[in-house]
């Protein structure tokens, strides 16, 4: 028995880098499993921008989802506005968290909207830079969402009214441990010709632990506890530290 491992895409835009986006498409095929992409509806954040624009874009995010690739909402403009890491301080910045209710629910509803004017429905939210607060999670419930993909731990839970489905704290460690799932997080437009060699490697090695992201959704939740949260908080304030250590 090991550890199964779903894998989530961020920064799922039209103008994205199509080359190595489709380099982790024939990954996932050879593999036989299916991610979650986090599709930004109104991205205004260059630094996501890296091809020109295709204009197929939502159709084809149409068909991938009807091969059994699963669609979530990744914040609305993906432009960080505060200082606030929220609720899971992996990053001291965010696009929601520390913002006013009104306002953050504004923006959801925005990225909600602009999503099914181009044929997209989903009830998955994906937050970037993986901030939040209650705020974000009340006006999220309320605009029909239930499920988020963020947090720790070894199998899925419920929080505030809303299932997480937990990303891996080390990645490498994941792939040791006996049992769980959690999520392996990948951002394509930033992977270069190196990383592509270790991604091919490491979907060669692991890929009989990986399991589509609807294997994982189809799995029971468990109730969170306080007690549950804040080691969930702590554990993201230490991986924040060592990820500054060692970018120092």
């Amino acid at each position: 028995m090991s550890m199964k491992i779903a894998v989530r895409m961020d920064d799922i835009t039209p103008d994205m880098n199509w080359e190595n986006f489709n380099f982790f498409l024939a990954l996932f095929e050879k593999t036989g499993i299916t991610p979650l992409l986090g599709i930004v509806p109104d991205n205004k954040d260059d630094s996501l921008s890296r091809e020109t624009s295709h204009e197929d874009f939502y159709e084809f995010m149409k068909t991938l989802e009807k091969k059994g690739f699963t669609l979530a909402m990744h914040g609305c403009h993906h432009v960080y506005s505060t200082k606030n890491g929220g609720l899971f301080p992996l990053n001291k910045y965010s696009e929601f968290a520390g913002l006013p209710y009104d306002r953050q629910k504004e923006l959801l509803r925005y990225g909600k909207e602009k999503l099914k004017a181009n044929g997209i429905e989903t009830d998955i939210f994906m937050a970037p830079a993986h901030s939040y607060d209650t705020n974000t999670l009340k006006a999220l419930k309320e605009l029909g969402f239930a499920k988020i993909t963020d947090g720790f731990g070894k199998h899925p839970y419920i929080y505030r009214g809303l299932v997480f489905y937990p990303i891996s704290f080390r990645l490498a460690g994941s792939f040791k441990k006996k049992t769980g799932v959690t999520t392996m997080v990948i951002h394509a437009n930033t992977v270069n010709e190196t990383a592509r060699a270790d991604y091919e490697k490491l979907f060669k090695e692991q890929g009989k632990n990986m399991i589509s992201y609807s294997e994982y959704l189809a799995m029971r939740p468990a109730k969170r506890n306080f007690l549950g949260m804040l080691v969930e908080n702590v554990m993201a304030r230490i991986k924040h530290l060592l990820i500054s250590l060692r970018n120092m």
